[in-house]
């Protein structure tokens, strides 16, 4: 018996059970209340958990996230112990060890242990979901914006090619209200009636804006077009489960903004929508009806996942809500100072529906990847702030700036200082 098939048959025996049977966070101070995304003693605690680099002010946390000390320990506790054990322990218990972390994973997420497969990250999850769309015929339209993720423009540009399909490319309007990016895929939709599947970002890589993805994915619904969702950058930077996006099918991350180790994501399939994604083409049509076959990874990183728990444990002792309100604190502190300087162009709005951490800039006029390129460079090489270029977005190149819970006030502080004599230069 396989690895995948011994999965399976566990986790049937493991839906008949209540979903909060399987869990097994732990209850905090933290999680069941409140704290001030201003409270420096409790942030700075949080913040000791984290071994940093002291060679820059590392602004760029949107990569991946770290993990914190207690989930790096048990990374190299299970590495250890995977090394040591090797395939011994990987035949034999790896599976039934998996069970009960699969199941946690979709309580906290608000889904059915049915609906989910863990992947190596969000990109495997939406390669998949894509590449596996089974919706469209000849003449039918696929539609994605200039704000969804690289990798994924040329997935669907794919598809629609191997489906005689054709493709909408949007950009998105900048700058933008919450209601005007709900009328603009309106607009878009109802004026493109071939589109059958709409890629959405339910926050842009890109610049930070956080799409309405409820909204958009209910319109599209009317217009009779699926959505998939691609929410690498959501998941533990915003609080919110899976039902509150209202999509089919989503694409997430766990090692960005929940802090598992690098390699662990989660393709999300609605119930009753299975059919609509094909299996896996490593896959072959008999004993193909679960979502596992959706996906095929191969040999996995044991240690990464047996660490979720770990990684669970701690983002759940924060809470969800609060991690998602310090985010915005650290991002709201430098952008208040920075939002009247007409020289500075800040690309995501300050309606608190509309952003989280993430939040891109360009000096105004200034749209090459040249100058985007220099700016970064600047704040490196001038003030030790470490941001990154990003490249795609309709109305020009832009510099993103994420901090993360090991960043402080004074790291805001120092870009703004940063910004200010790097614009009267």
């Amino acid at each position: 018996m396989t690895r995948r098939l011994a999965m399976q048959g566990a986790l049937t025996a493991a839906s008949a059970l209540p979903l909060a049977a399987c869990a097994t966070a732990q209850a905090s101070p933290a999680a069941s209340g409140s704290i001030a995304p201003d409270n420096e003693a409790y942030w700075s605690r949080i913040a000791a958990q984290y071994d940093v680099t002291d060679e820059v002010t590392n602004l760029e946390n949107a990569y991946w996230g770290l993990m914190a000390r207690p989930v790096l320990e048990a990374y190299i506790r299970n590495t250890e112990r995977v090394n040591r054990e090797n395939s011994f322990y990987a035949r034999r218990k790896y599976n039934a060890d998996m069970v009960p972390i699969h199941a946690r994973v979709a309580v906290l997420l608000g889904a059915s242990t049915d609906e989910i497969v863990l992947t190596r990250g969000a990109t495997e999850a939406l390669q998949g979901l894509i590449g596996g769309y089974r919706g469209l015929k000849p003449g039918d339209a696929v539609m994605y914006a200039d704000l969804d993720y690289d990798s994924m423009l040329p997935a669907m540009d794919t598809l629609a090619e191997h489906n005689g399909c054709s493709v909408v490319r949007l950009a998105i309007p900048e700058p933008v209200t919450h209601d005007e990016l709900v009328a603009f895929y309106t607009n878009a939709l109802t004026a493109n009636p071939q589109v059958r599947l709409l890629l959405l970002t339910h926050v842009s890589h890109r610049t930070g804006l956080v799409m309405p993805i409820r909204e958009i994915v209910a319109i599209a619904r009317e217009h009779g077009v699926d959505c998939i969702v691609d929410a690498a950058h959501s998941w533990g930077q915003l609080d919110f489960n899976v039902d509150n996006l209202g999509a089919d099918f989503v694409g997430f991350n766990m090692h960005k903004w929940i802090g598992a180790p690098l390699g662990i994501g989660i393709m999300y399939i609605r119930k009753g929508r299975l059919e609509s994604i094909a299996p896996s083409i490593s896959e072959r049509p008999e004993g193909t009806g679960t979502i596992f076959d959706r996906i095929h990874t191969g040999t996995t990183n044991f240690a990464a996942s047996l660490s979720v728990p770990d990684a669970l444990d701690f983002h759940e002792m924060i809470g969800p809500a609060n991690k998602a309100a310090r985010f915005a604190y650290l991002r709201n502190l430098w952008v208040s100072e920075m939002r009247s300087d007409p020289r500075l162009e800040i690309l995501t709005p300050d309606d608190p529906r509309l952003h989280a951490g993430i939040t891109s800039i360009r000096i105004k006029g200034r749209t090459s990847l040249e100058d985007n390129l220099a700016l970064s460079k600047t704040l490196l090489d001038d003030h030790g702030i470490f941001t990154v270029h990003r490249t795609g977005v309709a109305k020009g190149c832009c510099v993103r700036v994420t901090p993360s819970l090991y960043n402080a006030p004074q790291d805001s502080l120092k870009l703004v200082a940063a910004l200010r004599l790097i614009l009267q230069s």
